[in-house]
């Protein structure tokens, strides 16, 4: 089986498509890696496909800063331009190019 190409990679900021949030992606999976306690925790009726990358992203929204594991299928572009105000950030960032809206990643932290 071949897995799913990412639509988004590392450093992009994305927006939630349903809540109110948006984040950088630091990590991404091929497919679902999470818990089975996870995936259950989330309603069936609104439960996203295993078969999709999943993405790691230092995320916020206008209260507070957290991480969250999110599939494609929820999450868009963002098209603010405007940097992440997530407090971990510079742990795997080096900068932020203002141009393009995106992260350069910390060297070393690649797989």
């Amino acid at each position: 089986m071949q897995l799913p190409a990412a639509k988004f990679g590392i450093g992009q900021i994305v927006r939630h498509r349903l809540f109110d949030f948006r984040g950088v992606i630091f990590d991404v999976d091929p497919t679902f890696s999470n818990t089975e306690e996870w995936y259950n925790a989330i309603p069936a009726e609104a439960r996203p496909r295993k078969d999709q990358p999943f993405y790691h992203l230092l995320a916020e929204n206008e209260e507070t800063e957290y991480v969250a594991y999110v599939s494609e299928q929820n999450l868009q572009a963002d098209d603010t331009a405007a940097p992440v105000r997530h407090p971990q950030v510079a742990d795997y960032f080096a900068g932020f190019d203002k141009s393009r809206g995106i992260y350069k990643l910390r060297g070393g932290l690649a797989n």
